[in-house]
């Protein structure tokens, strides 16, 4: 009952795209993961703000999500309101050396327009499939660089429904990691990057030769969540899994890629159980065969 008065209540503030027990595999760049209870599109900041009212207001649990592109979610779905910054939330402003961009863009779009502008700085992000709200969350990276050598501050919503804009000296990046994942849980709305003025025809190369590096390297025609594992430097991850002899090992329908074995593809309408059990294997293989103990990048999330 709680549950309906919940999703009735979102429909009348008009706050955006309101979808009761809406399939998360339509969400997901692996195509997998079940029903959240209802899942929201807030139509712009202000509206992204009535709906935290409202979940705070019922006490609801609430989980956010991009583009869905470093997500495992369970075949049972996701407790609660599901946000999904996208439509409403993907405004760009480029001001000099200043980009201000909503946490909803496109990370490769965002790169694409920028360096087109000869604007240098975030080429190395080409390729790197998601939201720039989800690049900053897990600070992504490549090829040497990554979200906070380029993020000035970042507007943020903590779990509790408080928002800030915190410096990238505050949000307490790492390898891949952020504030925002478990020090204090919280989403990015929208960020202020540096970039600098360079070359253009230099700038499109480099961004080039990183697309083209990624379309040779990473099977981004499966269905996939990128890379599954945290490279254990100063090894990689593919290489220990691809020693270990598992490319190309399935279980149910997920396979290790032929291309790239740190990447596990939805080959045959896999199930996120295949997934884990597949994940589960190759971190008891790796573990046996070089005593390392790999760590999952992408983000399991959803009903146990």
């Amino acid at each position: 009952m709680e549950h309906l008065q919940l999703v009735s209540e979102l429909q009348e503030a008009n706050v955006g795209k309101v979808l009761p027990d809406e399939p998360l595999a339509n969400h997901t760049t692996m195509k997998i993961g079940g029903p959240a209870d209802v899942l929201v599109e807030p139509s712009n900041l202000e509206m992204l703000q009535k709906t935290m009212k409202i979940i705070h207001k019922h006490d609801a649990k609430w989980t956010a999500i991009g583009r869905g592109s470093n997500l495992l979610v369970s075949d049972l779905g996701i407790e609660g309101v599901v946000i999904k910054l996208g439509n409403g939330m993907d405004h760009l402003d480029v001001s000099g050396n200043e980009v201000k961009v909503g946490g909803g863009y496109s990370l490769i779009k965002l790169v694409t327009i920028i360096s087109k502008q000869g604007l240098t700085g975030l080429e190395f992000a080409a390729g790197i499939p998601g939201t720039v709200g989800g690049a900053v969350y897990m600070n992504a990276g490549a090829h040497g660089s990554d979200m906070s050598k380029v993020l000035k501050v970042a507007h943020v919503l903590f779990e509790d429904g408080e928002m800030a804009w915190l410096t990238a000296e505050e949000m307490n990046f790492s390898y891949r990691t952020s504030l925002l994942q478990k020090e204090r849980p919280g989403i990015c709305l929208e960020a202020v990057l540096n970039v600098e003025e360079g070359n253009r025809e230099d700038v499109v190369a480099t961004l080039q030769k990183n697309k083209d590096y990624r379309r040779n390297t990473q099977p981004f025609n499966y269905p996939c969540a990128g890379s599954i594992f945290r490279n254990p430097l100063p090894e990689y991850a593919g290489a220990l899994i691809e020693k270990a002899g598992l490319k190309g090992y399935t279980i149910g329908g997920a396979k290790v890629s032929d291309m790239h074995a740190n990447f596990i593809v939805n080959d045959n309408g896999a199930k996120a159980q295949d997934v884990l059990d597949l994940i589960a294997h190759i971190k008891k293989t790796v573990l046996e065969s070089f005593n390392v103990q790999l760590e999952t990048e992408v983000e399991i999330i959803g009903r146990k």
